[in-house]
């Protein structure tokens, strides 16, 4: 067995059981169809696994390997079953009929049958081990049904930051994984920004030995109350960056990376000062800026924000940027390449000599034309290499580039306006969820975040295709992504809370079809057994809070709190007596009643605690029955 295959089953080999009771069988995303019928086929040691293609084989080992951790056996691998043996049989036989990343599951007393062919017969294999139930006695039994699926996009994608702080490639790998077992098919990789330069370019060394550190950064939200004084480095070597590359392929996801431009670049212009329209300038440092360390010359940011010291649209910047990108292009076989183009302030052009002749010369208007013919010089370059720029929706700003995509974070209109071009489009607004940055409730418990709010909820009740396009126009509506940006985001464990359970909401709303979007099933059915996998696999995913509770004040005299547990195998606790909960308060077993004396209010708290003894956030709710000092909300 290959490592890499080896490395993957560990992602799966927690996976706990899944109500078969559920109309979705356990499946995050929701399959497209699924038709049950009565009975069950048997899985035992007696039951032969069957391939007949490198596919297949690869597959075959996945599963086989996954049936060892729940049922403890393995099964015989063949190339044919015998007439009357059980049999799963892994086949791409009419796989060419199914939609791209389709496949086919079906599964009668005798057989059980998956077909489809690469990612396709990848998804029906992880489909089958999240609805395989644990063992009874010496054998496993799974219901007789029949499930088709295929993605209702083509892009379903994730961004890391790893810019504003460094993470490792350990981290990249583990978090590859628990993309790939939702379907998501993109990693988006952010390797440059203001605060570091991450992806060793071998013609210009400064760019790592430079830009890949900086002296310190702020502590706290923005503008921040201190600096840490301590160093953030790092960069991956080109070797490292190919092998993140490789490692996701197996798991068929594309890595797309991103080189910011003409904004975003302090880390590149603390490298190469002449990338500046002002070269000797200092880096603007506001005064109320903590700061670690010189403040003369070209720095690497300290701190977060927009910056004015952007590329020169010079010749020089141009052939380092085209030699830059001739090296990614070399380690990244994606038909993308992310190009940024976002938050680029026009300032610095605005008071160049050089920028304003240029601008002269090419009969540019202004500085957003400026831009747009910094965009399109690059796309000319990187198309002449067979690829295609995507970039965020900024690059609309001047005349959009022949052949670019557009990545919509500022809402909806920058996707709308792109598609109403024919351009492809992949829709990512932060106002819909989708920075998973953002905070996920509203306790004091939240740990310092950018801002905005994105509870999972919220991704789930987006649908990424705007209905003012029109029918035509909605087919440039190519997929789907959640951003992680990195500011306040310093460690892979953060990391892991901000990303879940948000993803398993983007993985519905990137695959399922919208009729098929149910989150009462997703939220109280699937949900609290994907996130007891995660438990178990040591994932820090951010704990739910309890379902049904508001924290909302709600008004009466007589209250009954019935709530569920939104992790599976977690304990509720919950106190009235202002105190903080734990596991010394009271445990949630039912449905509580508690009356409120006229004039008096009551504050229920409560805590989620999992398996492992991860806990939610406090979340409160005031029972008001006419306290002078609450203001009402809610009727209960």
């Amino acid at each position: 067995m290959n490592k890499t295959l080896s490395v993957f089953i560990g992602v799966l080999m927690g996976t706990s059981a899944f109500a078969q009771s559920d109309s979705n069988l356990g499946i995050i995303p929701a399959p497209v169809s699924i038709t049950k019928n009565a009975g069950t086929f048997l899985l035992d040691k007696t039951t032969v696994l069957v391939h007949t293609d490198a596919d297949g084989a690869k597959m075959g080992d996945l599963l086989n390997a996954f049936i060892v951790g729940r049922g403890g056996f393995a099964l015989r691998e063949v190339k044919t079953a015998t007439a009357g043996q059980k049999a799963i049989v892994l086949t791409s036989a009419g796989a060419d009929k199914l939609p791209n990343e389709g496949y086919n599951i079906n599964i009668s007393a005798k057989q059980v049958t998956l077909v489809g062919k690469g990612a396709g017969l990848f998804y029906a294999v992880e489909s089958l081990m999240q609805m395989m139930p644990e063992k009874n006695g010496d054998k496993i039994a799974l219901p007789i049904v029949s499930v088709k699926d295929y993605p209702r996009f083509s892009y379903r994608g994730a961004m890391l930051d790893v810019s504003r702080h460094f993470f490792p490639v350990s981290f990249v790998k583990k978090y590859i994984d628990q993309l790939a077992f939702y379907k998501i098919n993109t990693f988006h990789w952010h390797l440059t920004d203001d605060q570091g330069w991450r992806l060793e370019i071998k013609k210009y060394p400064k760019l790592t030995e430079i830009g890949s550190s900086r002296n310190g950064s702020v502590i706290g939200h923005y503008p921040g109350n201190g600096n840490y004084l301590t160093p953030v480095k790092g960069f991956y070597t080109q070797e490292e960056a190919k092998e993140i590359v490789k490692y996701a392929a197996a798991k068929y996801i594309t890595v797309i990376p991103e080189i910011e431009l003409p904004g975003h670049a302090s880390a590149a212009i603390a490298s190469y000062p002449e990338l500046s329209c002002f070269p000797d300038r200092d880096t603007f440092i506001s005064d109320k800026t903590p700061w670690a360390g010189s403040q003369k010359g070209k720095q690497v940011q300290q701190t977060w924000g927009v910056f004015d010291d952007i590329f020169v649209p010079s010749e020089n910047t141009f052939t380092f940027l085209n030699n830059i990108l001739d090296e990614v292009i070399a380690i990244f076989p994606s038909k993308y390449i992310h190009i940024g183009g976002d938050e680029a302030p026009k300032t610095y052009w605005k008071e160049s000599p050089f920028c304003q002749a240029l601008m002269k010369e090419k009969g540019l208007k202004d500085e957003h034309e400026l831009q747009s013919y910094f965009i399109q010089t690059i796309e000319k370059h990187v198309n002449g290499k067979g690829r295609s720029i995507i970039g965020w929706d900024e690059i609309l700003e001047g005349g959009l580039a022949p052949n670019a995509t557009v990545m919509s974070w500022r809402g909806e209109d920058g996707g709308i306006a792109a598609a109403q071009q024919n351009h492809d489009v992949i829709m990512t607004p932060g106002s819909m969820g989708l920075y998973i940055d953002h905070k996920q409730s509203n306790s004091p418990d939240e740990p310092v975040t950018i801002g905005g709010f994105a509870p999972y909820q919220k991704i789930y009740a987006y649908d990424p295709v705007p209905k003012v396009l029109t029918a035509d126009q909605r087919k440039y509506i190519k997929g789907v992504q959640a951003n992680m940006w990195t500011e306040y985001i310093k460690t892979p464990e953060k990391a892991e809370n901000h990303a879940f359970p948000r993803i398993l909401a983007l993985s519905e709303i990137a695959w399922s079809p919208v009729e098929r979007k149910d989150l009462k099933n997703f939220s109280e059915e699937r949900l609290p057994a994907h996130l007891a996998r995660l438990d178990k696999m040591n994932v820090n995913y951010w704990v739910p809070t309890p379902i049904g509770q508001s924290d909302k004040t709600l008004t009466g005299s007589e209250f009954t709190i019935d709530l569920k547990v939104p992790v599976k195998g977690g304990k509720i606790y919950y106190s009235i007596d202002l105190s903080r909960p734990s596991e010394n308060a009271f445990l949630y077993t039912g449905p509580v009643k508690i009356t409120v004396p006229q004039g008096e209010k009551r504050v229920l708290k409560t805590i989620v605690v999992a398996p492992s003894g991860r806990r939610s956030v406090t979340t409160e709710t005031v029972l008001n029955n006419g306290a002078p000092d609450v203001k009402a909300d809610a009727k209960k």
